[in-house]
């Protein structure tokens, strides 16, 4: 019996590490050709066009131009361990971009292995032919990460970074006001007894919201016991076991601040669990207003952070960029309002 001979012609699967070693150049400035950007030289581009058709390299997607009104094809690349959080930011980027008909490749860095990783996923991206991407924390605050996605030429909007880049683009809320509003809630409730936790800490924003609480209570004249400050990481399981250290002290506090929905949720469970009563015991709030505020029960009382509106509006400032629009700073970095949403799990004490 004949076997199969092998199909001649072009390869069909060639990478961009392919393509820059046959043009002689880097991968980098494989990928500013494929992202169009201008600092390559005409000569350069055009080894590098070749090495494309010859290999029959194709990149995941095409990138497209604002002009005549074509679609963009727009990254998104996350690492946050709140599914809650995610899922605000993937319905408030698909929102808008299913609206001005934009494409959306959604790129995971949970990674562990960094370095090796990182270069890895940096290259599929640079590969994909995107017009931009929308970086959500903490990615956008990884120095490493942004630079070489900086280095890849790639136009990048930032959702809630370390801080407002002087010369790019994001959107964030002000935590510490935010979480300074929440303190100063449950103090004018008559709780004296507060305790907090506190976020991950690889994310600015823990230190921020704490910030805030801080600055809250000292105004009031109420000072801040360290058994009532306990690390969290942003999950429910980190929430639970604060919880547990609360609720097992001889003087447990009467109001628990969580700075985010997921551990506010934990600290609920704990509560439950040692038979306190919410909020006729104690009450708990939570920061974020993600699904989980009001799927719980009771209903959780939580800072309201517009995330599906950051990414909304993430998308807009992208698109912006991308078509090269002139704007004022202040219209390139972008704060929203946030709010106190009351539910059910806060009452005078």
């Amino acid at each position: 019996m004949n076997q199969a001979t092998p199909r001649l012609g072009k390869k069909q699967h060639a990478t961009i590490r392919e393509v820059a070693e046959m043009a002689g150049v880097s991968q980098m400035t494989v990928s500013r050709v494929l992202n169009r950007r201008e600092s390559v030289k005409e000569s350069t581009r055009e080894k590098v066009e070749e090495a494309i058709q010859a290999l029959n390299y194709r990149p995941n997607l095409l990138a497209r131009s604002l002009a005549g009104g074509k679609s963009l094809f727009i990254g998104l690349i996350f690492n946050n361990p709140s599914n809650n959080y995610l899922g605000e930011l993937l319905v408030g980027t698909l929102n808008r971009c299913r609206e001005a008909g934009h494409h959306l490749v959604i790129e995971d860095f949970s990674i562990t292995s960094r370095d090796k990783e990182i270069d890895a996923l940096i290259e599929r991206i640079s590969g994909a032919g995107l017009d931009g991407v929308i970086v959500a924390p903490p990615v956008s605050e990884d120095e490493l990460i942004l630079s070489k996605l900086h280095a890849a030429g790639l136009r990048t909007v930032l959702i809630a970074p370390r801080e407002a880049p002087n010369d790019g683009v994001s959107v964030s809320i002000d935590d510490a006001a935010a979480a300074d509003q929440m303190t100063q809630y449950l103090i004018d409730h008559g709780h004296k007894r507060i305790a907090f936790v506190i976020g991950a800490t690889d994310q600015s924003s823990s230190r921020r919201r704490y910030r805030g609480f801080d600055l809250a209570m000292a105004r009031n004249g109420l000072s801040v016991d360290d058994n009532l400050v306990q690390q969290g990481d942003y999950t429910y399981r980190s929430g639970l076991v604060a919880g547990e250290h609360f609720f097992s002290l001889p003087q447990p506090p009467s109001a628990v601040f969580a700075s985010n929905d997921d551990m506010a949720a934990g600290v609920l469970a704990a509560a439950q669990r040692h038979g306190m009563r919410v909020p006729e015991d104690v009450s708990i709030v939570g920061f974020d207003d993600t699904a989980i505020a009001s799927a719980m029960w009771p209903q959780l009382t939580t800072v309201r952070q517009p995330i599906a509106e950051m990414a909304y509006q993430a998308v807009n400032l992208l698109a912006r960029v991308i078509g090269d629009v002139e704007s004022p700073k202040k219209d390139r970095n972008l704060v929203l309002d946030v709010a106190i949403v009351e539910r059910d799990t806060v009452r005078k004490a």
